[in-house]
């Protein structure tokens, strides 16, 4: 239809401009917020430019919402302040029909947020992340305490005080065997054990069985039924934000097969589906507000656009946390700021001239 692409040809000049602006306000943020330690480490310009080359995919997953918000709210404002919306309205065409294809942008632009993240955001920030690591001299460790792990489905649980990750050894380790059933078969425990590269080399075990209703003990000789790898007692250094969406669902099921907290995990799981369908939520939102601004149309929509997106995150910061700490159920945390936004929009879409 010629009005679609007028308003199309109307919207996407606006929307390339408003993402270009965000981008280089989100990472000029981002960059301050670290100069002072770049520059304590004396790190080359070059080298700080590098950094946020990688850093710009994740400036435009950040500001791709803001933009489309700011775009739409400015185009339909621009046109009303012109008179061209009444024109539109008079001749008998709905707003909504009008606006179906910023509706249909909001939908492709919510596509392209999840496989944009998935395939350049994530693997960028990766590179982002790992190269201020380097420059700024931070170390990741992943030693591990008072560790309770579950394994082969709850038939094993292991135990141990401590797990030196530079050694690959376990410190006060204490082993339940159970059957299929859950009946208990054997405790074993062992002041430390170390990763041969295949099994756990358990040093001076002892192994608790019950016989004739007595608990006898006995030493355990060498065994290598314990394969459970290291990264199982590692501190976990992967989040779901640096993973792929289906390296995130496995992270997520080995957690909880482990029998280790995933509550959380899970959140941030459903948050990697509900973050790309803000795209939809804001233009919608957007196109209620069109309109609304007769002057200083520019900075009004801009105004409107930066409280829109900071009640939304703010928003989404307190569900999310909620939903970590367990609250509320993970799936709620991660889509009720979506929904509700949905439900603004949809009253104002209501109230708005046509």
């Amino acid at each position: 239809m010629t009005l679609d692409r007028y308003l199309i040809r109307q919207f996407l000049p606006i929307f390339f401009v408003a993402a270009f602006m965000f981008v280089f306000l989100i990472s000029l943020i981002d960059l301050f917020a670290n100069l002072w330690r770049f520059l304590n480490y004396e790190v080359p310009v070059k080298e700080i430019l590098r950094v946020y080359y990688y850093y710009l995919p994740k400036s435009l997953s950040f500001a791709q919402p803001i933009s489309l918000l700011f775009a739409t709210a400015y185009t339909l404002g621009d046109l009303y302040s012109r008179n061209e919306l009444t024109s539109i309205f008079s001749s008998g065409i709905p707003f909504w029909r009008f606006s179906f294809s910023l509706v249909l942008i909001g939908i492709l632009a919510s596509v392209f947020s999840f496989y944009f993240e998935d395939r350049v955001v994530i693997p960028t920030l990766k590179i982002k992340n790992d190269l201020s690591r380097t420059y700024l001299r931070q170390e990741t460790r992943e030693n591990n305490s008072d560790i309770v792990i579950k394994a082969r489905e709850g038939r094993l649980i292991y135990s141990a005080d401590y797990y030196d990750d530079k050694a690959v050894t376990l410190n006060g380790v204490s082993i339940i065997e159970k059957d299929e059933d859950g009946n208990f078969l054997a405790l074993i425990r062992a002041p430390s054990a170390s990763w041969t590269g295949e099994f756990w080399s358990l040093s001076n075990a002892l192994i608790y069985t019950w016989e004739d209703t007595l608990l006898r003990v006995r030493p355990l000789g060498q065994s290598d039924s314990y394969r459970e790898s290291p990264d199982t007692f590692r501190r976990s250094s992967y989040e779901v934000e640096s993973l792929s969406a289906r390296e995130a669902g496995l992270l997520v099921a080995d957690l909880k097969s482990a029998g280790l907290p995933f509550i959380g995990a899970l959140a941030d799981y459903y948050h990697r589906f509900s973050y790309s369908a803000v795209s939809m939520v804001v233009i919608i939102l957007s196109i209620s507000m069109g309109g609304r601004f007769k002057k200083n149309i520019l900075l009004m929509s801009l105004l409107a656009s930066l409280l829109v997106a900071v009640v939304f995150y703010v928003m989404e910061m307190i569900t999310m946390m909620m939903a970590r700490l367990g609250y509320i159920p993970p799936i709620v945390g991660a889509w009720f700021p979506v929904a509700a936004f949905i439900v603004i929009g949809i009253c104002l879409l209501q109230s708005a001239k046509t």
